[in-house]
């Protein structure tokens, strides 16, 4: 069942050329299939690995088609798929950037599956040339200056990832993940490093994040939705899945430099998208604010003289907040997809009293703003709590506690573009309401990151016994 949810969406796009008239049903048709196997497969998830694969593939270096799931890559493959069916329903393009879509969406799925290094490289290499492809042919301004440094920036971490991929190989004799993070290879700080860098890049994270904001406000809505809600996940991914069970002896003992990596993110992040006037630009600053929220708990998981309990918190937190951005900035970025189509700017300074003219684009703007700054009730505050209850429990406390500051930068830079674009007199533009396919894509990805803030017992049940295991491993 696994495999058939990941090949689905390309087996669609394969079908596209010859779909005929019905090719604009394909793209969401197969959306909603895969999510329905998705949440089969959830429902009968029983812990552990569940639905393993393995196929022969490079037998001569240890590598295999290797893949199932758990309680980090289930939520994962379950919003990727929610992420892409909002696009499908979002998007009005042609077949071109729907087999495109589709091709992203078995890369993601494939790589969030995958339990065999090799076989994450081919899918974390893939999804740079489709996300490329997606912001030359539909993206905006200056798309082939964004999308070249894209490529490049994340193509050289990809490269420097494969280096350390290969210190794990030559020190475990395998590519395999399920047996590299059973018996740690005896590696050291250089192949954390590599490992690190090359996940640091994609994630992004403080210094090696200027690549993203450029990309963001460059691609179209639906592209940047899927950077920010699904491939930036790649990277945050990579860490709980390879880099803190294989490697834990050098990450234990580098862990505070990992936690002040993720505080320094936290707070330029939010600093920083505190002095854009480009609401996408803005947006794509807080991305960098809250993926240092995950560095921040995923290197407090390290810190094994602190008590366990606390360090499973922070790393349910980072679970958790991994599902709740891409909820929600995919939410954002969608909607400044609508601003797009109707004034073609993002510009803060030719905005006001937008609430006026559109009423509901103006309310699901400011759910989801409130969404991204923790507000309790949303999923946001579910993961933040988590994160600082863990990593303040954990040990870090000089840390934790300036990370909360960042919440107050986020909640006074989200108010003021609120009230900049919404309220106050007409601005110079003027934006027509959300369109019912618009509001059909933004409203379920809202009222998800709702349920999670009400009632998340659903998504903690099953990230929790993934945490306790992590912290097991890492701690040895």
């Amino acid at each position: 069942m696994l495999s058939l949810a990941v090949f689905l969406p390309l087996l669609a796009a394969a079908f596209l050329p010859f779909a005929g008239r019905a090719a604009r049903w394909v793209w969401p048709a197969a959306a909603v299939a895969d999510l329905a196997l998705v949440i089969a497969m959830w429902v009968g998830y029983g812990g552990g690995v569940g639905y393993e694969q393995r196929l022969r593939w490079i037998p001569s270096i240890g590598a295999g088609y290797h893949v199932g799931v758990d309680g980090l890559s289930l939520p994962l493959i379950a919003m990727t798929d929610v992420l892409f069916l909002v696009c499908a329903l979002y998007a009005r393009r042609d077949r071109a950037f729907a087999a495109l879509f589709l091709f992203l969406q078995t890369v993601s799925l494939g790589l969030f599956a995958s339990l065999d290094l090799l076989l994450f490289f081919v899918f974390f290499d893939l999804s740079i040339v489709g996300m490329y492809a997606v912001i030359v042919g539909w993206g905006h301004g200056d798309r082939f200056r964004s999308a070249l440094l894209f490529f490049l920036y994340t193509f050289l971490g990809s490269l420097v990832l494969l280096l350390g991929f290969i210190g794990l190989y030559l020190a475990g004799g395998t590519f395999d993940m399920v047996e590299l993070a059973g018996r740690p290879p005896p590696a050291g700080a250089a192949v954390l490093l590599a490992v690190c860098v090359g996940l640091a890049v994609k994630t992004p994270v403080v210094p090696l994040h200027t690549w993203l904001p450029p990309a963001h406000t460059d691609a179209p809505a639906e592209g940047s939705a899927i950077l920010a809600g699904v491939l930036l996940k790649m990277g945050t991914y990579g860490f709980a899945r390879i880099a803190m069970p294989m490697l834990p002896g050098p990450w234990q003992r580098h862990a505070w430099l990992i936690i002040t990596v993720g505080l320094v993110s936290v707070l330029y992040g939010a600093l920083v998208a505190m002095a854009q006037d480009n609401l996408k630009r803005l947006i794509a600053y807080t991305s960098v604010n809250h993926m240092g929220y995950i560095v921040l708990a995923l290197g407090a998981a390290g810190l094994v003289a602190g008590g366990a309990r606390a360090r499973e918190l922070a790393v349910s937190g980072a679970v958790t907040q991994m599902v709740s951005h891409g909820l929600i900035t995919g939410a954002l970025f969608l909607l400044t997809g609508v601003l797009w189509d109707r004034v073609r700017s993002y510009d803060l300074r030719r905005l006001g009293g937008v609430a006026a003219t559109a009423p509901v684009f103006a309310a699901l703007t400011a759910v989801a703003a409130f969404a991204s700054l923790g507000l309790p009730g949303l999923s946001g505050f579910i993961a933040e709590f988590q994160i600082f209850v863990g990593v303040i429990g954990a040990g870090a406390l000089w840390q934790g506690a300036p990370a909360i500051a960042g919440i107050l930068i986020t909640a006074a830079l989200l108010l003021r573009a609120l009230h900049k674009a919404f309220l106050g007199p007409p601005g110079e533009l003027s934006v027509t309401d959300v369109k019912p396919r618009e509001l059909g894509a933004v409203a379920p990805l809202l009222l998800l990151s709702l349920a999670i803030g009400v009632a998340p017992r659903w998504l903690l049940d099953l990230v929790e016994p993934f945490s306790a295991a992590l912290v097991t491993l890492v701690s040895r």
